[in-house]
């Protein structure tokens, strides 16, 4: 059996870390300067947490900001907790990191992409998809610019 270091499920939890600290720090010191975040995630997975009108309302996927009002925003090793107001009526919800699609914070043109590759099968069996990485280029563009992605699946073999 032919063993290959697994690059984009490396990719995959080394971006789900980076969220969970960059929301760590939120939770402990608020959101600094003009940084907010745009977070789309799957409703369907069964670890997310929400209100049956919630779930009524985006059967497949929902995005939330987080930027002028949340609450409880509590994180941990699995996904994050947040209390957001939906038409004045305040909101738990919790979202586990593998549940997230895309996380943007438009402030400093910042993204990453999450996508699942069917077909595929795992080597050690552990996940039933095997996902795929993409960030975007932190560059600074003018307002409004497309970002440029770069696809990790170039470098695949």
């Amino acid at each position: 059996m032919t063993r290959s270091i697994d690059y984009g499920n490396l990719m995959h939890r080394a971006m789900r870390g980076l969220i969970q600290e960059v929301l760590a720090g939120v939770a402990e010191g608020g959101l600094p300067g003009q940084h907010h975040f745009f977070i789309t995630f799957d409703t369907t997975h069964p670890d997310v947490e929400m209100a049956d009108w919630l779930s009524d309302r985006y059967p497949t996927e929902m995005t939330i900001v987080l930027q002028h009002w949340f609450a409880n925003l509590l994180v941990d090793d699995e996904g994050f907790a947040v209390t957001l107001n939906f038409g004045d009526n305040p909101e738990p919800l919790y979202i586990p990191y593998d549940a997230i699609k895309t996380f943007v914070d438009p402030s400093v043109e910042f993204g990453l992409r999450f996508e699942t590759q069917g077909g595929e099968d795992d080597d050690d069996g552990d996940d039933d998809e095997a996902p795929m990485s993409e960030m975007a280029e932190p560059e600074a563009r003018p307002a409004r610019a497309p970002a440029e992605v770069v696809s990790l699946d170039k470098f695949r073999k």
